[in-house]
């Protein structure tokens, strides 16, 4: 195997991808200006309500599938730090009704570092939650007022100390290249950040995207975004912090301590099974021995009233039976970890092995561009070949 590749991985073998459950809680105190993800403000949520339809619509896909353990819970939105600790007990016990529990099983659930919701932190650890997710974004209050976040860099540090003392796992989520952010401003912010989020660290650039408040505000003049050049040296510089501090990128935007990579996010990235319950929700399982894409409804309102009408709110659902489709998607996925994508793994998924996919010139090609590192058991994006990913994916496959 060459240096570069078995740096590349600390596995020696292929991973069990796992089996995942997602529940999605849309509803949200304010709609942040830079999200495009499925959330919604509401006056009030009849959470008893929604418990029950989170729970039925379990019912509906568990009901198909074979008794497995369940190797992760994840609650997303939205903000899941809105549901009360009696909402995410109950949903966890639906799901122990359902499937066996790992005895390693991560749960983690989203939460917004605002006073109010860290009064849940010891709550959602009673009912069963494993690791915290805090969506801080920012240590300085500047940054914080220009995302719109409702929380200050002290009431963070604060929530913080809150959930450092409810869970030995949590995270941290930072938003950088901000415009007028320099190189120094985010060592700061990236180098308090390690000190106290300790394990793991999800680190997004911000980007503007389509039917977002930034979108209209960007399109107005309001802001000007930095240079592509500045927005490079701080990925590097990035880098360069969190592998010296011994987090380094496990996956694209995602940095860990070994053994604290989020386990969840690996099993989407290593193209495992997972149900996606609730409002705009994804899903990929096995129905009759076919891999099936499921997506739900995302209005909050006609999910709940489908769900309560049929146990289930699907809006689209795709038997994923071309074997080039599912490769696609495997590397795609896959190749933004830096472990890459294990053979074992690709052809139990896509029925072929790998050579059976690649153009052999191609790939020779982007070997020796430095893109790619390739061996007989997998196949790993070098740093810089997953900073073009979607560029060189079109490039390894056969025409």
């Amino acid at each position: 195997m060459p240096a570069s590749l078995k740096d590349n991985s600390r596995l020696s073998a292929a991973p069990d991808p796992g089996f995942g459950l997602y529940f999605h809680w849309p509803f949200c105190r304010k709609k942040c200006p830079y999200c495009d993800f499925n959330s919604h403000v509401r006056e009030s949520v009849d959470q008893a309500r929604w418990t029950a339809a989170l729970l039925k619509e379990l019912d509906w896909f568990a009901k198909d599938l074979p008794k497995r353990a369940l190797t992760s819970i994840f609650f997303g939105g939205g903000t899941p730090s809105l549901m009360k600790p009696g909402t995410v007990a109950a949903l966890i016990g639906g799901a122990a009704r359902h499937f066996a529990f790992a005895p390693d099983i991560e749960i983690t659930l989203e939460a917004n570092p605002t006073s109010a919701e860290a009064a849940f932190f010891a709550g959602y650890r009673q009912a069963g939650v494993t690791r915290l997710s805090l969506g801080v974004q920012s240590m300085q209050d500047k940054a914080l007022r220009f995302l719109g976040r409702e929380h200050s860099a002290a009431e963070a540090l604060q929530a913080v100390e809150m959930a450092r003392r409810a869970f030995d796992n949590i995270s941290f989520d930072l938003i950088y290249a901000l415009p007028g952010q320099e190189a120094e401003d985010w060592r700061a912010d990236l180098t308090r950040a390690l000190d106290l989020a300790g394990d793991h660290l999800s680190l997004y650039q911000l980007t503007i995207e389509p039917n977002t408040g930034f979108a209209g505000a960007l399109r107005r003049g309001e802001f000007r975004m930095p240079e592509e050049t500045l927005a490079e040296d701080l990925f590097e510089l990035t880098q360069e912090i969190c592998e010296a501090a011994g987090r380094p990128a496990y996956e694209i935007s995602n940095h860990a301590r070994p053994g604290f990579e989020c386990r969840h996010n690996l099993t989407y990235w290593r193209y495992g099974d997972y149900i996606g319950i609730g409002p705009g929700a994804h899903g990929r399982l096995p129905v009759k021995g076919v891999r099936t894409a499921f997506q739900q409804v995302k209005r909050p309102e006609k999910w709940l009233e489908l769900v309560e009408a049929s146990g289930r709110g699907i809006e689209a659902e795709a038997r994923l039976d071309d074997p080039m489709e599912r490769a696609e998607e495997l590397l795609l996925m896959g190749l933004r970890l830096r472990e890459g994508v294990w053979n074992a793994n690709f052809e139990a998924a896509a029925d072929r092995p790998m050579k059976d996919f690649f153009d052999s010139n191609r790939l020779q090609q982007l070997i020796e561009a430095g893109l790619i590192i390739c061996d007989a058991e997998h196949i790993a994006a070098t740093a810089r070949g997953r900073l073009v990913l979607n560029s060189l994916l079109p490039e390894l496959f056969k025409g």
